[in-house]
């Protein structure tokens, strides 16, 4: 015989946190109160910005937005150069909504380091490449301008082939 039973929120021993239980958290403290208003202005302040450039501005950050100035994080060059382009655009609709932007100021910013992988360091050759690269070193003409690579060359080949 299998028993049924229904799990609501009169049942459940488990409270549940919800975004209004984390904001009142905050509000009881002191010191995070005074930090409530801004945090609120700047989370409307990206939702706008994100409202009137939808496609650029989910890779966007804002910074700061102090005396006018909005400082936008991107995490590239390329996209700042777009984003660029249509701060006319963004700052009107920004100031349609009530936000008075008088400049933009765009920072790149990586927001991970990049990650070099160990297996991309370690070079991977086959037999015949080493021989390859062993022949190239002693076929090079012994000159000044070619010393250089001549040595890294019989290098690389010594460090691939066990002795």
């Amino acid at each position: 015989m299998l028993l049924r039973m229904r799990f609501n929120s009169s049942n459940l021993s488990i409270t549940r946190r919800t975004p209004i239980g984390a904001t009142d958290f905050l509000r009881r403290d002191d010191k995070m109160a005074a930090l409530l208003p801004a945090i609120e202005r700047m989370a409307a302040l990206q939702k706008d910005c994100a409202a009137a450039l939808p496609a650029m501005f989910k890779y966007c950050e804002i910074l700061a937005f102090e005396d006018g100035q909005l400082t936008l994080s991107l995490p590239n060059a390329a996209l700042a150069a777009k984003l660029k382009q249509q701060l006319p655009k963004l700052q009107d609709t920004l100031a349609r909504r009530g936000w008075q932007v008088h400049g933009v100021k765009l920072k790149v910013q990586m927001s991970k380091p990049a990650e070099i992988k160990e297996q991309m360091r370690a070079l991977s050759l086959t037999e015949a490449a080493v021989t390859a690269f062993d022949e190239l070193g002693d076929a090079l003409e012994d000159t000044p301008q070619n010393a250089t690579l001549i040595a890294a060359l019989k290098a690389m080949v010594a460090k691939r082939r066990p002795i």
